[in-house]
């Protein structure tokens, strides 16, 4: 396939300013740019649908500049609803350095280990290395001057937080659209970038950079956007936002964004029938004619859910590595299989498992393992679980609150597990 071909197969395509996507496939300049900020210390499959897209022009040969937003991250890209809170710059540039591995690592996914090579001409900037030194007067005379009001006042998100029942917006949220076009201006002056891919909700940010790119350079520069992915449960889009997040971090970076590498493999494993094509086509790299047997083969026995395995393993390897996909598929069945008896594993066995599940250290009660690994939301509600009969610890049904000292696998419900070790 080419390019522009796998773009539409893989459904990486929503708004963008080129009229024909072939175009794509015999441009210039093979030079794009994303960027994320990092209002917390780790991406989700949100942003992960638009690293999909972005590898796949890295496997067509597109060098990718990818930023980092240390500047932007300190104002916060505007929300429809609401002013973002301010982070410290102790907690942005904790954030920027865990991001940061997330993106090199989804990008550097191939045909080995995701951690076993690195793409050749892979670009890493960080706004913040051009914002320090910018004086304000100056960006207003060669950015502010270049932007009506009316312009940005028609923005989509402006209109939703300034009209009716709207919660207003500060002027700093409101700059951040220029902010974010003089940063495509930079990489277009510096590396020669001239095209921008992004997440269908960034689009209008993104036309501040073609904006001042002709106005100021005289030349031509574009947009590709992909859709936002939405949760066919919930039915709103993958991201923290939206309260449904799903971490690419694997344990716990001190802020509690973190999805365990079993809880992230599961998430893929319980999606819809009617989701799961296009989710295989956007987050793995499986080849199409991959991808087509993998759906005639689930037509034929759905009962299999060959397509759900596929996918929750593909993700994973992009993810987490090939090391980790194999293991925690192999975890993944061992735990769901009726026969197992989980009182016959080792406490050596069951330390291997806390590299995939939410783990605690022995010596909590298990009312506060059940809260403090995310299977029950509250204290009240892990007491319920305990009542109910719905917890077990390594196999035995617990019907009271009681300290856990042992290495023990704790069990609630049918399909939600922690490790303490």
């Amino acid at each position: 396939m080419k390019l522009s071909e796998e773009l539409i197969y893989r459904g990486f395509l929503a708004k963008t300013t080129i009229e024909n996507p072939e175009e794509l496939d015999t441009r210039e300049s093979k030079k794009f740019y994303w960027g994320a900020d990092p209002s917390a210390d780790s991406l989700t499959i949100g942003n992960l649908a638009a690293l999909m897209m972005c590898a796949c022009f890295v496997r067509h040969g597109y060098t990718p500049y990818l930023l980092v937003g240390g500047a932007t991250g300190q104002i916060g890209d505007p929300k429809e609803n609401g002013e973002r809170d301010l982070k410290t710059l102790e907690e942005v540039e904790h954030n920027k350095k865990c991001i940061r591995e997330q993106i090199e690592r989804v990008i550097n996914a191939g045909d080995g280990d995701v951690r076993d090579h690195e793409t050749p001409g892979l670009v890493m900037v960080d706004n913040y290395d051009w914002f320090k030194d910018i004086n304000y007067l100056s960006f207003l005379r060669e950015v502010g001057k270049n932007f009506s009001m009316t312009q940005l006042l028609d923005r989509q998100f402006v209109q939703n937080r300034i009209g009716s029942g709207g919660s207003g917006i500060s002027y700093a949220e409101f700059s951040y659209t220029l902010i974010q076009g003089y940063d495509f201006l930079h990489l277009y002056r510096e590396y020669g970038v001239s095209l921008q891919l992004c997440g269908a909700d960034q689009y209008g940010n993104c036309t501040s950079g073609i904006h001042l790119i002709s106005r100021l350079e005289g030349a031509r520069a574009d947009v590709w956007s992909t859709p936002l992915v939405i949760d066919p449960v919930t039915g709103k889009k993958f991201g923290k936002s939206e309260g449904n997040a799903v971490w690419l971090a694997a344990s716990d970076n001190g802020s509690g964004n973190y999805t365990s590498i079993f809880d992230f493999y599961q998430f893929w494993m319980n999606q819809p029938d009617e989701a799961v094509e296009s989710l295989l086509k956007i987050y793995t790299l499986l080849e199409p004619e991959e991808i087509e047997k993998i759906l005639a083969e689930h037509k034929e026995h759905p009962e299999m859910r060959l397509a759900q395995k596929a996918l929750a393993r593909g993700v994973t390897f992009v993810v987490h590595g090939a090391g980790a996909a194999e293991a925690v598929e192999n975890l993944s069945e061992t735990l769901f299989n009726k026969e197992t008896d989980f009182s016959d594993f080792s406490e050596d066995e069951i330390t291997e498992f806390a590299a995939y599940l939410p783990t605690i250290a022995k010596g909590n009660m298990l009312v506060d393992i059940l809260v403090n690994t995310g299977l029950a939301e509250s204290k009240k509600k892990a007491r319920e679980f305990i009542a109910g009969g719905a917890v077990s610890v390594s196999g035995v049904k617990v019907k009271e609150d009681i300290p856990i000292n042992q290495n023990a696998i704790i069990k609630k419900g049918k399909n939600k597990f922690a490790i303490v070790v």
